[in-house]
């Protein structure tokens, strides 16, 4: 059995666009190797790892200042 892969939009497009962020924003407050790949592929529902997930998160905390769990940023 495969895993659906595309997850549609995602949390994180709505929050971003609220707040005003870009996804280039994202990558340059991450002290990780995060990358515009990465996070297109976070807002557009692409599956990603536990590992790659946390980036983002640790990306948007940094950004907002706010504290964001898994919950809130995606529906998986």
């Amino acid at each position: 059995m495969e895993t659906e892969r595309n997850l549609g939009i995602q949390p994180i497009a709505e929050l971003l666009a609220q707040l005003h962020l870009t996804p280039h924003k994202l990558v340059e407050c991450s002290t990780e190797q995060l990358t515009h790949k990465l996070v297109s592929r976070a807002i557009k529902g692409r599956r990603l790892t536990k590992n790659s997930k946390a980036k983002v998160i640790r990306a948007m905390q940094v950004a907002t200042g706010e504290s964001y769990t898994s919950e809130q940023l995606f529906n998986y």
